[in-house]
């Protein structure tokens, strides 16, 4: 019988937050065979306020840096064989991936980085369609084509799906290879030198381990302090509207304008949304949401690029946390350079659902192996923070 988790005095490995990332970690653990214990410290395991469920499900190959679309497409197989690999006791989960594909349109100024990005994309098998005017007219005749030169469209492996699903069903297949999950939350670590040798939780416990990975999400900035570790990772609020609209439209696509605003089909309506400009995104833990960001900023910009949105109707609108790296807003894998034994899996600023099954499973190779087996994903280790040598992604959205 697996040990209650509330009597846990000791473990392999603490995997520091429950949400989509430490699920993923859990779960490449015990799938892979890991001949030790596991134990996930998650304070809120309805995920009410968490990142995963607020998050609008997006899965792309179309990125710059060839890590994150390697990532991505594991992302995307690892979606396509989730009801075979996360069943329990036969039964399989319904992710619900709609693959529709994301379709980046570009002004004349952005047409050559969006042809390099191309090349590249397809050159790591992403099946990504280059259009030019005549070809977006063609395939997506309800376009408005003001002010733009091309796109690029992605065919296949690209689309969204049920978040919070994914998240759940990787946490439930952890659980019965063998993984425990504790309700607390980690307000200490206790470091020598080199090592973390305990964590410390709100209700008093003292967890010895043999590895700890923060996987805290948002809060990440926040966990390694503890360890006196400045890790540059921070809650930036993000909100998606949803509208209806009664022309019919076919299947659009996943669709982001030049000027940042994206939208997509949801259910029988569509939902939407714009990243902040850098000085108006400060670090933000509240999810009220702005309503004259809809009035002022997305409905004039959704109306001039679909003449059908001239007429939609707002119903509702959440808000969630990107946990945005602000060095590079790419993601940070891999231990800590002096405290071994502390590895990272933060700072996705928004690709965390897609990049999850690629960071669970890289996480547990460095665990197991002591090294990346699959992807090298060393680019992305803690070095670069302390260098401040940032990794620039064009897909940022």
């Amino acid at each position: 019988m697996p040990q209650d988790p509330d009597d846990v005095t000791q473990a392999d490995v603490v995997v520091i937050g429950g949400g989509v990332i430490g699920c993923a970690i859990a779960f490449h653990l015990m799938e892979g065979g890991f001949d030790g214990s596991v134990l996930v410290i998650e304070p809120d395991p309805s995920f009410a306020a968490g990142s995963t469920g607020r998050s609008a499900g997006g899965l792309r190959q179309q990125f710059s840096l060839v890590e994150n679309i390697r990532m991505s497409r594991y992302g995307v197989e690892f979606v396509r064989e989730a009801p075979a690999r996360l069943a329990v006791d036969g039964d399989a989960p319904d992710l619900a991936f709609r693959e529709q594909g994301y379709l980046f349109l570009a002004t004349e100024e952005a047409m050559p980085a969006l042809a390099e990005n191309h090349a590249l994309q397809v050159a790591e098998g992403a099946r990504i369609a280059a259009l030019d005017r005549d070809g977006l007219a063609a395939r997506f005749p309800w376009l408005a084509l003001d002010g733009l030169a091309g796109g690029a469209f992605g065919e296949a492996g690209e689309g969204w799906l049920d978040p919070y699903g994914l998240m759940q069903a990787l946490r439930r297949k952890a659980r019965a290879l063998g993984a425990r999950f504790l309700q607390d939350r980690v307000v200490g670590l206790v470091r020598t030198a080199g090592r973390i040798e305990a964590v410390e939780t709100e209700a008093g416990r003292r967890v010895a381990c043999g590895a700890v990975v923060n996987a805290a999400g948002a809060a990440a900035g926040r966990v390694a302090a503890l360890a006196g570790i400045d890790l540059p990772v921070a809650p930036k609020k993000r909100q998606v509207f949803v509208f209806d609209c009664r022309a019919e439209l076919g299947r659009p696509p996943l669709t982001i304008d030049p000027t940042g605003v994206y939208f997509r089909p949801e259910g029988a309506g569509f939902i939407c949304g714009k990243s902040p400009e850098p000085e108006d995104d400060p670090d933000c833990w509240d999810v009220e949401v702005d309503y004259a960001l809809f009035d002022e900023v997305l409905w004039p910009i959704l109306a001039a690029r679909v003449p059908a949105f001239e007429a939609i109707r707002l119903q509702s609108a959440w808000a969630g946390h990107y946990e945005v790296n602000a060095l590079d807003h790419n993601a940070v894998i891999g231990p800590h350079p002096e405290v071994r034994n502390f590895l990272f899996a933060n700072g996705f600023s928004g690709h965390g659902l897609q990049q999850a099954p690629a960071a669970g499973r890289a996480i547990a190779e460095l665990i197991e192996t002591g090294g990346f087996r699959t992807l090298d994903l060393s680019r992305f280790g803690y070095a670069r923070i302390a260098d401040n040598r940032p990794l620039f992604e064009r897909g940022i959205v």
